[in-house]
């Protein structure tokens, strides 16, 4: 980003769900660590729920909040994925694109040297690139994930990948040149299509069109993975966007953001693992905004039963 030993201001504008807010707020402070500037937009309720900043990060990190314009379908306050009931995120995004102007004022008013973004502004690279700001897209997951959906050219016409054809998911796409298993399930998709507000979008801008637009106009990709678990993959990526690729790693957090043995939580859930037998145990991570329905909770039971273990619970 800096190879020269220049100190930079960078602004972040993560989409405001906290899956994704936390990783840019990592991000932020591995940046910062490196002496850089850093201005973290987003409204005020989000900012003010995010984790505390370390003492010696917080006068390079500044929280900028940004006024979410008011949408009528919204609940008051409600400023984050959970906040809302996974049908009427699409209105969530309509307000988020409503941050245009705001963002326009920042940018031109502060003149970052680099910005990084999510994959909802759309609108936020020509921006950008007016102003002569360096753009970064960050992708919070894996790199299959991305690639599976092709070139951001197709995703901008939908040339490749129908987003109202949920079938074309179940088996992997012919741009991927090496063996893979990668696809979808049947159950998989139709949930994810079902969820994803696809069929109502009250923003009127579709997400497949939405990335496609953030890849194209970003100078770089930088993703929360490594080349020694998706070799293949980060490869792709860079043939099908024509972009630089720049892998963080895993980004866990360390001893010290954790808390370690200082972390009430994890003290209690660590002696209780230690007075369980060895593989006795399942850990089970659905996502903290996943919302099961009864008969899928039931399913999840039944599933364990059957594999003919005793699983003990606290």
């Amino acid at each position: 980003m800096a190879g020269d030993g220049k100190k930079l201001h960078v602004a972040m504008f993560p989409w405001l769900a906290f899956g994704h807010m936390i990783p840019y707020l990592d991000l932020a402070q591995f940046i910062a660590q490196k002496g850089h500037k850093i201005s973290y937009l987003s409204t005020p309720r989000n900012l003010n729920r995010l984790p505390k900043l370390p003492p010696h990060l917080s006068s390079l990190i500044t929280f900028v909040p940004v006024s979410l314009p008011p949408v009528n379908e919204l609940p008051e306050n409600a400023e984050a994925t959970m906040d809302v009931h996974p049908d009427d995120v699409h209105y969530l995004k309509k307000a988020f694109d409503g941050l245009e102007p705001e963002l326009a004022r920042f940018l031109e008013t502060e003149s970052p040297d680099w910005i990084i973004y999510d994959f909802v502004p759309h609108w936020l690279p020509p921006i950008a690139s007016k102003l002569g700001i360096s753009q970064a897209f960050f992708l919070i997951i894996n790199a299959w994930f991305l690639a599976f959906f092709g070139p951001s050219a197709s995703m901008l016409d939908n040339s490749v990948m129908q987003p109202t054809d949920p079938e074309q998911f179940t088996v992997p796409p012919k741009w991927i040149t090496f063996p893979t298993k990668a696809a979808y399930r049947d159950y998989e998709i139709k949930r994810t299509f079902n969820t994803s507000s696809e069929q109502e979008n009250a923003s009127g801008v579709e997400n497949f069109y939405r990335a496609g637009c953030t890849i194209t106009g970003c100078d770089v990709l930088v993703i929360r993975h490594c080349r020694e678990f998706e070799p293949n993959w980060l490869t792709l990526l860079e043939e099908l966007h024509q972009k630089p690729i720049i892998p963080l790693g895993l980004m866990p957090p360390s001893v010290e953001e954790s808390g370690g043995d200082s972390n009430d939580t994890w003290v209690s859930i660590s002696e209780w693992l230690n007075k369980q037998n060895i593989a006795s145990v399942v850990y089970v991570a659905l996502g903290s905004e996943v919302a099961l329905r009864p008969d899928e909770l039931t399913e999840l039971a039944l599933g364990l039963e059957l594999s003919d273990e005793l699983y003990p619970s606290p």
